[in-house]
């Protein structure tokens, strides 16, 4: 996706609204951001689908993960788009829905390789950052209000407790059929906890600023009322009425 915007000198550059999502893995951050973008009627970005369609890209077109001047341009010419439905955030690779390929082993491993290069880094921030449009933009990640827009008017920070989490998960993966075991789901889950808290670079924490909702004893209906009640507090009339 490339978006371009000109401005005369006597135009205010008035950047469109952003409500960031952020939190840790199985927080329901995916299905919050889906719901909250479609009520307010703005765009959605998942970031963390932004690394791995990235890294699908580069698997497809044999792109090699050292390859930093490719992984680069690969980055600032991809065709990206995202649409908030009622299953979740889509991903459109190439106007194709690639959801399903981005969870498989090859692509993780490959999107961790190119999130480690700065300068492929660099790029993966611009392209984020393109997604930042008219009427608005819902973003959801680890870093979206700390590194990715930092000045947005709304951060959200949507937690829940590791058990309520891994039950979360686990009910999920057993719904597709999938052989998991609760336990080692929760030991995941919190070793996954620390790394992203005590990383050096973006670490998953809130942002300063950010409203944190503890969604553990909350259903999904309330979380996304809370936060679309939220954006209308902040946004005012940018807020569609029900």
């Amino acid at each position: 996706m490339a978006v371009t915007h000109r401005h005369s000198q006597s135009e205010p550059q008035l950047q469109p609204s952003v409500l960031t999502i952020d939190g840790p893995s199985g927080a329901g951050k995916g299905a919050v951001s889906a719901a909250v973008a479609r009520r307010l009627g703005w765009n959605a970005l998942d970031s963390g689908a932004v690394y791995r369609s990235v890294a699908l890209a580069a698997l497809e077109r044999d792109v090699a993960a050292d390859d930093e001047q490719s992984l680069v341009e690969l980055t600032r010419n991809v065709d990206l788009a995202f649409r908030a439905g009622s299953e979740g955030i889509a991903v459109f690779l190439e106007d194709r829905e690639v959801g399903d390929s981005l969870r498989t082993e090859e692509v993780s491993v490959m999107a961790s390789r190119v999130a480690a290069i700065p300068a492929v880094r660099s790029a993966l921030l611009e392209l984020q950052r393109a997604y930042r449009v008219n009427p608005g933009l819902v973003a959801d990640g680890r870093d979206m209000g700390t590194i990715v827009f930092p000045d947005a008017e709304l951060k959200v920070f949507l937690e829940a407790s590791v058990e309520e989490r891994a039950k979360r998960r686990y009910k999920q993966l057993k719904e597709k059929g999938e052989s998991v075991i609760l336990s080692r789901l929760f030991r995941d889950m919190q070793a996954r906890d620390k790394r992203d808290r005590e990383r050096s670079v973006a670490p998953t924490v809130p942002a300063p600023d950010a409203v944190v909702v503890d969604s553990t004893h909350l259903s999904l209906d309330q979380v996304i009322e809370r936060v679309v009640g939220l954006a209308r507090n902040r946004f005012g009339d940018l807020v569609p009425e029900d």
